[in-house]
């Protein structure tokens, strides 16, 4: 049918997803490493925008529930590296003897990598 206004079989399908984040670009960068051919990432202000085109719905759905999982993920990260950060000192007033005997004092033999030998050769 000439007429039919039905998608092409051979058609890819598409999405952008846009998203607000308080320091998008560092969640765009924490994003880079997952992202595929399939993907464009890009900073507007606080927005993160992503386009996405699979030639099957399904790998549009697949594509887009990772992206959505990694977006989670990188603002969790984030916001809990500033909750440490904000609880943490700040170093440039941390004396260098305090830091030593702090060190010194937080490490012992239990904190040492516990190893054991295992012998592989078979027995002849």
């Amino acid at each position: 049918m000439a007429g039919d206004a039905s998608p092409r079989a051979d058609a890819a399908r598409s999405a952008t997803v846009r998203t607000e984040h308080a320091d998008a670009a560092t969640v765009a960068a924490a994003l880079a490493p997952d992202e595929t051919d399939s993907m464009r990432t890009r900073v507007d202000g606080d927005v993160v925008a992503c386009a996405v085109e699979r030639p099957t719905t399904g790998g549009l759905q697949s594509t887009l529930d990772d992206h959505l999982v990694n977006l989670r993920v990188a603002d969790r990260v984030i916001e809990r590296a500033r909750d440490h950060a904000a609880a943490t000192p700040d170093a440039a007033n941390v004396d260098a003897a305090d830091a030593d005997a702090a060190h010194d004092d937080s490490l012992d033999s239990a904190d040492e990598p516990q190893t054991t030998d295992t012998d592989t050769q078979p027995d002849t």
